[in-house]
């Protein structure tokens, strides 16, 4: 009897004990929650809220001055003399001025047959043309086919050359800056780049460089984006929404107020003195497109954008094509911007007003605080003030804010609009690889220098792999991508604490971005090209 009642006393003991533990558990949580997290969540809020007013009214302004001009005819080549060249009975094709055509490869099995041949095929007088191929291929057997391809063109009388390197230091930049050093490029007037997947048409040079011809304080003319795979899936679908938006408005918007914007690399006549002036190729950062377009215009080159002059081109259909892509263009931008910050501010020759805008609007709204703020506020302060609901975001901000920016967004590709929804979830779970690449590019951690080439699949991404073919244990380990996953599992269980025991009813919201994260994590978004 004694021994029962030991035996009982200690467990009454050993559980008041476990109950006394977890009393104090809890009230130094409650401590450090008023003193510490609820402040920093608080802040961190409103921080977000100041992001998100500053990029929805950089959007809503561009919008209107693009929708104002639209509506009143009053577009950007509007301002510039335009005239078509014509054969002179005594100079013949000399009044043409010369022109590169720079075509710069790595490996393009898919599509180099695609992009040579639209480049041969550019309506020019043969002898004021020169076709560049910039063939930077690790494969023996690729290099081999680009050449015979080269030489194909070359027997029918097109003035081709066939240039490789013995290292791809500088990447594209590298490829781009070598082949400007031959006598041949140095003779050229203008050079235009067309990207291994691009298929300009053949009016392409006459409705670009009469711009530049007569207009001499134009130092670029942009052609825009044309994708010929946008409905191989729903991932290209979402694609083109995001990037006709920046063609439709973002470039638009630049050629119009200060006739400067970014350079897409490709689709593009640059003037071979603003290029020299602008102190030519640097592969310092990975947009180096955007490094000479921004040098340029800080030495007084205006731009033109072309929304009319459409150029065909093949958009990543493979999910882990595209992230290495997305981290590419939102990490070189921000270590673009760490870089020439000084340099802008230094420069004499453009007028402050233009130097804000590029500082503030181009570079800091548009490539640093809109990947930033996009993962931050919708995957992280969203969650949170579920688990800490003594924080609460305003409904004017969760209702008209949000809808609006997306809206505004989703309005370029009226055809796709009943798929906002899933483009809304979509770019969420991109924003995770642009915040984190931004972060990368403006701390100069390892990754900041990363270049992998976006794989191309030309007519190869129209046979697409059945799950069978790809249903091996190898097969799905690749498909796998972790930190996707991980997100999703916390943002879905957050939606159920929500739905057990929230206020705020984020939970719908919350399952299906969680839903979007794991799906994309597992690898199930995009086409897979067999390789057969």
């Amino acid at each position: 009897m004694e021994k029962l009642f030991t035996v009982a006393y200690l467990s009454e003991l050993f559980v008041g004990a476990q109950d006394d533990i977890a009393e104090q558990i809890e009230l130094i949580w409650g401590h450090i929650k008023v003193l510490l997290v609820v402040p920093f969540l608080r802040i961190f809020m409103y921080i977000n809220l100041v992001m998100s007013i500053m990029l929805f009214t950089e959007m809503v302004y561009m919008a209107v001055v693009v929708a104002f001009n639209t509506l009143f005819g009053k577009k950007p080549e509007q301002r510039y003399k335009f005239e078509p060249f014509e054969d002179d009975a005594e100079l013949g094709s000399s009044v043409y001025p010369l022109v590169l055509v720079q075509v710069p490869m790595y490996n393009e099995k898919e599509v180099y047959k695609l992009s040579i041949g639209a480049a041969c095929g550019l309506s020019w007088p043969s002898d004021r043309i020169v076709i560049q191929v910039l063939d930077d291929s690790t494969d023996p057997l690729i290099k081999g086919m680009v050449e015979m391809e080269c030489e194909s063109w070359a027997s029918k009388g097109i003035n081709i050359h066939y240039q490789v390197r013995d290292n791809r230091k500088g990447y594209k930049a590298g490829a781009l800056k070598e082949g400007l050093k031959h006598d041949y490029a140095k003779q050229c007037e203008y050079v235009v780049i067309f990207d291994a997947d691009f298929q300009p048409e053949p009016d392409f040079l006459t409705q670009t460089v009469p711009y530049l011809h007569h207009n001499s304080e134009l130092g670029l003319v942009q052609g825009r984006w044309k994708f010929v795979n946008s409905n191989d899936c729903l991932m290209t679908r979402l694609q083109e929404m995001s990037l006709n938006y920046h063609f439709k408005v973002e470039q638009e918007y630049g050629s119009i107020t200060f006739a400067f914007f970014g350079f897409n690399g490709t689709a593009g006549v640059w003037r071979m003195a603003a290029l020299d002036e602008a102190g030519g190729w640097k592969d310092r950062t990975t947009v180096e497109d955007m490094d000479l377009a921004v040098r340029a215009s800080l030495k007084g080159w205006k731009f033109l954008y072309l929304g009319s002059l459409k150029v065909k081109n093949e958009l990543p259909s493979v999910f882990t094509a595209y992230r290495y892509q997305q981290h590419r263009w939102s990490c070189g931008p921000a270590n673009l911007f760490r870089k020439m910050f000084c340099e802008i501010m230094r420069n004499q020759k453009v007028t402050w007003w233009k130097k804000l805008y590029v500082l503030y609007s181009f570079f800091f709204v548009r490539k640093i605080v809109s990947h930033i703020v996009t993962f931050t506020l919708y995957c992280v302060v969203f969650p949170a003030t579920i688990l800490i609901p003594e924080v609460m975001i305003p409904r004017w901000f969760t209702v008209y804010i949000g809808t609006m920016i997306t809206l505004l967004c989703a309005v370029g590709t009226p055809r796709s609009f009943y798929l906002v929804v899933f483009w809304v979830l979509f770019e969420n779970v991109m924003s995770l690889h642009r915040a984190k690449a931004t972060f990368i590019g403006l701390f100069e951690t390892q990754r900041v220098n990363e270049w992998v080439v976006t794989e191309k699949h030309g007519d190869a991404s129209k046979v697409k792999a059945t799950p069978q073919q790809s249903l091996s244990w190898f097969r799905i380990g690749e498909r796998i991508h972790m930190l996707e996953l991980c997100v999703g599992i916390v943002l879905f269980g957050c939606a159920c604490y929500d739905l057990a025991y929230g206020k705020y009813h984020y939970y719908i919201y919350l399952y299906l971005q969680a839903i979007a994260f794991i799906i994309m994590g597992c690898g199930y978004i995009g086409t897979e090209v067999s390789s057969s």
